[in-house]
């Protein structure tokens, strides 16, 4: 059920509850992007429709307008896309006051069919892809984030310089230190309760300043709904108090990153049809040619997992985030862990993901390439057992580079989304490997400066 109803925003708004809709579409980096309207002109007409410039899916971090893009451009005079709200999902946002939002569909101004390159399209397309199929996917993503002591206006003045966590140590599991971070935390958990998202918890991280935000597996897309939104709501939370949040996967090389985990098992029925009772590991034959699929496949997808330069750097040996695309049971040193063995809770946790994915894109990828892991019946080998670190066979793409040329060749994600997305989403991993490209660094002036 949603957390409102459009009725129970007719009522919000005529008693002067709500003044405010934020009508808002998923961009590419997985942020929210719209307008704010006075809520009595969304019910009285914007509910049906708004506009946004087509650009807005073909962009980067900065905002730029970078060529190379089919889907829009100078040349085409960059115009509009329409905003379709879906009315499922309007939801107080508690931490505005008056405010509630609604999440929009991306559709073609002309056809009115679903961008297929918009996030929350590429993700139906899968979903329904399964439908077809008669299964249901359910999945969970884990948000990991630092705090940090000052906001993100002193940090962005100071030139991102001398950064301090909100912590001075490791606060894993942590029950006295991230007391200290209640007045972030409490509200986060209990502003998202209130909007409808199944928050279970928080939890200190394994770094200093790092938090961990867990909710309750769901529906696929009700999953990619409740990430963004919680992303959203972090940020927004902590400017509140004074602190800036970070979703960047690696801020500091003597720090450990920050991941993004997805926890997925397909459903029939209302039963997890990823469990058989008479399996030594109780994994049924769907389950191991879908996890053998995102195995074969998972280079092909780590794009969508880790999308920046960035992402890469946090791949390293003994910090808890994979280096190999492997699989494992209940070990935390491989790509992909096996969860809940032997019980109906068993379920596949892919471990490559970084907490600057896009929910949408990196669900709709692992889906793809479970899917094609079942069409194509192949077969899962053993487990790996032991420090999945020692070894060097299976190796996560080493560099942003590696996985745009990865997703650029995946037969099976031009069968499973099409050319022109995956030319998309290519473009869009060369736009970042160009910028940076571009960029004197301060390690190659401190570096090189004197010594070269």
């Amino acid at each position: 059920m949603p957390a409102m109803t459009f009725d129970d925003l007719k009522a919000q708004t005529a008693s002067g509850a709500v003044d405010t809709v934020l009508a808002c579409l998923v961009d590419m980096q997985g942020r929210l992007m719209g307008k704010r309207f006075v809520a009595q002109h969304f019910i009285d007409s914007a509910w049906e429709e708004t506009h946004c410039c087509n650009y807005l899916l073909a962009t980067d971090l900065e905002m730029a307008t970078p060529d190379g893009y089919a889907s829009t451009s100078w040349q085409s005079g960059y115009g509009d896309y329409v905003m379709k709200p879906d009315l499922a999902t309007i939801r107080p946002m508690p931490w505005l006051d008056g405010t509630v939002m609604v999440l929009c569909d991306v559709i073609d101004h002309d056809t009115h069919a679903d961008v297929p390159h918009s996030p929350r399209a590429l993700l139906k397309a899968q979903l329904a892809r399964l439908e077809a199929m008669g299964l249901t996917p359910m999945m969970a993503t884990e948000l990991e984030f630092f705090l940090f002591e000052k906001s993100f206006d002193e940090i962005r003045k100071s030139g991102f310089r001398d950064l301090a966590p909100i912590s001075g140590y490791n606060e894993d599991y942590s029950i006295l230190q991230t007391t200290r971070e209640e007045h972030v935390m409490r509200p986060l958990r209990n502003h998202l309760y209130a909007a409808g998202i199944p928050i279970e918890c928080t939890k200190g991280e394994a770094e200093t300043g790092q938090e961990e935000l867990n909710i309750k597996y769901g529906a696929a897309m009700d999953c990619a709904d409740y990430h963004t939104i919680a992303k959203h709501a972090v940020k927004e939370i902590a400017w509140q108090q004074g602190h800036a949040a970070s979703f960047l996967p690696k801020w500091s090389h003597d720090k450990v990153g920050s991941s993004s985990h997805v926890h997925q098992s397909l459903w029939k029925g209302g039963e997890n049809v990823f469990f058989d009772s008479s399996d030594a590991l109780g994994m049924s034959a769907l389950m191991k040619n879908y996890m053998a699929g995102m195995l074969k496949y998972a280079p092909d997808f780590t794009y969508f997992l880790a999308p920046y330069i960035n992402s890469y750097k946090r791949f390293q040996k003994g910090t808890f985030a994979p280096t190999r695309t492997i699989w494992s049971v209940d070990n935390r040193t491989a790509g992909f862990r096996l969860c809940g063995a032997g019980t109906k809770g068993v379920r596949v946790e892919c471990r490559v993901g970084g907490s600057d994915l896009n929910p949408y894109l990196a669900m709709a990828a692992q889906l793809a390439a479970g899917i094609a892991g079942i069409e194509e019946g192949l077969e899962l080998a053993p487990p790996f057992k032991g420090d999945a670190y020692a070894g060097n066979e299976g190796m996560i793409p080493q560099t942003l580079r590696d996985a745009k040329d990865a997703l650029a060749s995946s037969a099976m994600l031009r069968a499973a989304m099409s050319d022109d997305v995956v030319d998309h989403y290519t473009r869009a991993a060369e736009v970042e490997i160009e910028d940076f490209d571009r960029v004197v660094t301060d390690y190659e002036i401190a570096r090189g400066f004197e010594r070269a």
